[in-house]
């Protein structure tokens, strides 16, 4: 159910650490003519998040006008895997605004070949052809777009399905939430295409069964014969969870989508670039896609997006007719290369597993002492708290929600809750993250689930 925060400024307690710094009440009375202004003018759907108002953010901190600072546990929305602010991202954009080069569509420009020749170069094969784009949603269409030419090119007309998974999230365009396995966020479309399809995604929390032969089963169950699908598309991890599949059920994806000529697709718009303590997400499964979707941590900054893929699939298109308006804009690029750059030499992948560890280890020890979090899941720095009702797994999203809020109150900035009913609380801070700040940012965490639930029993 969709929520949105009361903005009448509570007071809280302060809080003073070497990472977070709480002063005022929440949210500041001083922000309400902004967030005033905001409501005025914007739909409702954009009222959804901690009702804080950023002034600017520094590696994994964020700072508002008045004196707070919060451990940023979103990254944004995980955008700034090489963190927040960072001067040679900044540089870039300031060097390349200066150039007076600021878009260019599709006409070439020097920027834009660096960025796909260092895409390409970075990528296994063969993931080497490399189409720049704006956002998620469209690498998704963009995907789809290719599988279901791929497929009818191979094998006619009927080898034209797209199996994803439920619970996914692949983006909120038409193509996108099709894909995607959240039933209530499609009922707008109301005439689905029968041609998508969902199997349940082995994370082993929500889906005890993660064998192969549960997702052959669900295709049988389906009518799909394997013959004809174009494309599976999947989430490297799932977003709303965090979950992981196991290695054995995406190897053996992997050979079935090569014995029946049917396209792999790894959605990593949130699993690149060094977030999952691997460069790429998909490197934990011993796997290449054909065929992969970045986003989001790209530039850790700028609007960015890309699809890589085996030569054959991307060039099926002619000249001019798999464009995009901003496709490789020169700012963007600049940003990316810069991020990259930052993200492969202070060795940021490495940094997210070794603290990432610690992360998934102090809240898995928070996890057993309050079993009213049903698991943790993920790896490096992304992890999903999955919020229950003791001893179910019924989610709870109102916990979960509290908790989020709570947080917040306590100097740690996460997103909404996400996942089934809302029932997880997502941690994804900037990889630049220590275990020091992850020290100190648990413990909040920790303070706000406890408090939550004391709530709770005092109201029962």
């Amino acid at each position: 159910m969709a929520r949105e925060y009361d903005l009448t400024p509570r007071a809280v307690a302060r809080v003073e650490t070497p990472f977070r710094r709480i002063v005022t009440p929440i949210p500041v009375p001083e922000s309400l003519p902004l967030l005033e202004r905001l409501a005025r003018h914007e739909p409702v759907a954009m009222r959804g998040q901690p009702p804080i108002v950023w002034d600017r953010a520094e590696g994994f901190q964020v700072f508002d006008a008045w004196g707070n600072c919060w451990v940023d546990w979103s990254s944004g929305v995980l955008i700034t895997n090489a963190g927040h602010g960072r001067e040679r991202i900044r540089e870039a954009v300031k060097r390349q605004a200066d150039s007076k080069l600021l878009t260019s569509y599709c006409f070439p420009s020097e920027m834009r070949a660096r960025l796909v020749e260092r895409l390409a170069g970075l990528l296994p094969e063969p993931l080497k052809k490399i189409f720049l784009l704006t956002t998620g949603s469209e690498t998704v269409e963009c995907v789809i777009k290719l599988c279901r030419t791929w497929g009818v090119r191979q094998g006619g007309r009927a080898k034209h399905v797209i199996v994803s998974f439920e619970k996914a999230f692949h983006g909120r365009t038409l193509g996108a939430q099709q894909a995607g396995g959240i039933p209530a966020l499609k009922e707008w479309i109301v005439n689905l295409d029968p041609g998508f399809v969902q199997a349940p995604y082995p994370d082993g929390f929500w889906t005890e069964d993660n064998s192969f032969e549960a997702f052959e089963r669900r295709l049988f169950e389906l009518g799909v014969e394997p013959q004809n699908v174009a494309g599976v598309v999947l989430e490297t991890y799932q977003g709303g969870s965090a979950g992981f599949a196991p290695r054995e059920f995406m190897q053996a994806l992997r050979a079935w989508c090569t014995g029946h000529h049917a396209l792999l697709v790894c959605d990593e718009v949130q699993a690149g670039f060094g977030r999952t303590g691997t460069l790429w997400g998909f490197e934990h499964y011993g796997i290449v896609p054909d065929l992969a979707c970045f986003g989001k941590g790209i530039t850790s900054s700028l609007p960015l997006a890309a699809v890589a893929g085996r030569p054959e699939i991307m060039d099926q298109f002619g000249p001019g007719t798999m464009t995009s308006t901003h496709t490789g804009n020169p700012v963007c690029c600049a940003a990316a290369l810069a991020s990259i750059d930052l993200v492969v030499e202070e060795n940021l992948a490495e940094n997210a597993r070794r603290v990432g560890g610690l992360l998934h280890q102090k809240l898995l020890e928070i996890r057993a002492r309050r079993p009213q979090l049903g698991a943790v899941l993920g790896r490096g720095l992304v992890a999903g708290v999955i919020c229950v009702k003791p001893g179910t797994r019924e989610p709870d999203g109102d916990l979960a929600w509290e908790a989020v809020r709570r947080s917040v109150e306590k100097g740690v900035l996460m997103f909404s809750p996400v996942g089934f009913q809302g029932s997880t609380v997502k941690i994804c801070p900037p990889l630049v993250m220590t275990e020091e700040a992850v020290l100190d940012s648990v413990t909040a965490f920790e303070e706000a689930v406890t408090e939550a639930l004391a709530d709770r029993e005092g109201r029962k």
